[in-house]
């Protein structure tokens, strides 16, 4: 499956993902093409970036000056993973002799003030951040007191003094990372699970114009790097083989950026046909309404009608494609937060059946609040009550309307 490794690690706690050079890139210039000046003056914070591992420390060094960054603060965790294995940071791209198990060293911190050329090459690179770090020139290199959580006091201090965070945060404390950096009102460019769209913390920050989607990668495959010897599904191997990445890399094919910093693809209208000619040509049927929400089932974002003033569901990978200046989020299923479009009906006395006919033994009441439709489309399970009365869930709906219907 697309998301194996994002649910193996909500399990296991495996939140050892680092994120590749140029995905990185991409995510960032993509905001420099809509305001070149977004990272002017600004002190970046990295605060689940070893530089021994991190490529997030390695982009925004590399591109200090051009950025005009004021400050690059990183932090890591204690033990780090791939500690002493280097991106090259020392300039050799020599790997250090790996240790068995885990490396015992500290988590350290990272404070970038100035860069340029020190070794006098003709050029800033790498080797002239080992040196200025080696010589405590203008930058600092120390052990932090513990073992680097993002929740710690010291961490957190450098939190407060930071403007705009980036970085590949933990999976499994994405509720509670995301929590804390609006708690601070902090800017903020990181990766996620797609499916954290629908979380109960996270949904109403996207229908609040506070939080939304990156503008590269979402919904597509990102290949990750992954300390050696960790579990990775074959499958997931060898895609990330064939985008070229061979050895201890995965892919995760739901992964997607979360940012509230702006950028251009956020304000491309969506084209759009009439529902007249969306039913001509592409749905051939009409279109459906819910059985328990004042609602149109729209399965997909292409077949969202132009001249439609209701609401809407549409499947959570709009978010992608959604211009708020063009349309307004209203709610969403399953996530107590859709009060703008409440539900209308209840299924307690109804019971879940499989398509064999044979009972699941869950009550309808495990339906209740999902976009649900009247009938049976042959494929997934039903639900049934003691009129014969059938219906099925559609899969999570975020609730739309338009701004303006263009008539």
């Amino acid at each position: 499956m697309a998301n194996s490794n994002l649910t193996n690690a909500k399990k296991a706690k495996n939140d050892e993902f680092y994120t590749q050079f140029g995905d990185i890139q991409k995510e960032i210039e993509a905001y420099l093409e809509y305001d070149k000046n977004v990272f002017r003056n600004k002190v970046v914070y990295c605060n689940c970036d070893d530089p021994f591992e991190s490529n997030f420390f390695r982009y925004f060094v590399l591109n200090f000056n051009k950025l005009g960054l004021k400050q690059l603060i990183t932090t890591s965790y204690k033990p780090s993973p791939v500690a002493n294995t280097q991106l090259a940071l020392f300039g050799d791209d020599k790997t250090l002799t790996k240790l068995k198990g885990r490396p015992k060293i500290n988590a350290n911190k990272f404070i970038i003030n100035e860069v340029h050329d020190i070794d006098g090459d003709g050029e800033f690179n790498l080797k002239d951040i080992a040196q200025q770090l080696k010589d405590n020139k203008n930058n600092e290199w120390e052990p932090l007191i513990g073992d680097g959580d993002f929740r710690s006091d010291e961490c957190l201090d450098l939190l407060k003094a930071s403007d705009i965070v980036v970085t590949n945060p933990p999976f499994s404390l994405f509720r509670e990372y995301v929590n804390q950096l609006f708690e601070h009102n902090k800017k903020l460019v990181i990766i996620g699970n797609m499916n954290a769209i629908t979380y109960k913390e996270i949904f109403p920050l996207i229908k609040a114009n506070r939080l939304w989607l990156g503008a590269t990668g979402n919904g597509s495959d990102m290949v990750f790097a992954v300390p050696s010897g960790i579990e990775i599904a074959e499958s997931d191997r060898q895609k990330a083989a064939r985008l070229g990445y061979v050895g201890d890399y995965t892919r995760l094919g739901n992964s997607c950026w979360f940012t509230n910093l702006d950028h251009g693809r956020r304000h491309r209208p969506l084209p759009l046909m009439t529902g007249a000619d969306i039913i001509k040509f592409s749905a051939k049927k009409p279109f459906e309404k819910y059985d328990n929400y004042n609602a149109i089932e729209i399965s997909f974002v292409k077949n969202i009608p132009s001249d439609y003033d209701g609401v809407m569901g549409v499947p959570i990978s709009f978010l992608d494609k959604y211009n708020p200046d063009q349309f307004e989020i209203l709610g969403a299923t399953q996530r107590g937060c859709h009060n703008e479009v409440p539900d209308t009906k209840k299924y307690d006395d109804y019971w879940e059946v499989r398509q064999s006919g044979k009972k699941t033994g869950s009550s309808g009441g495990k339906t209740n609040e999902n976009a649900n439709l009247v009938g049976n489309d042959g494929k997934k399970n039903y639900f049934i009550n003691n009129e014969g009365r059938i219906i099925q869930s559609a899969y999570q709906r975020i609730f739309i309307k338009h701004k303006k219907v263009k008539k």
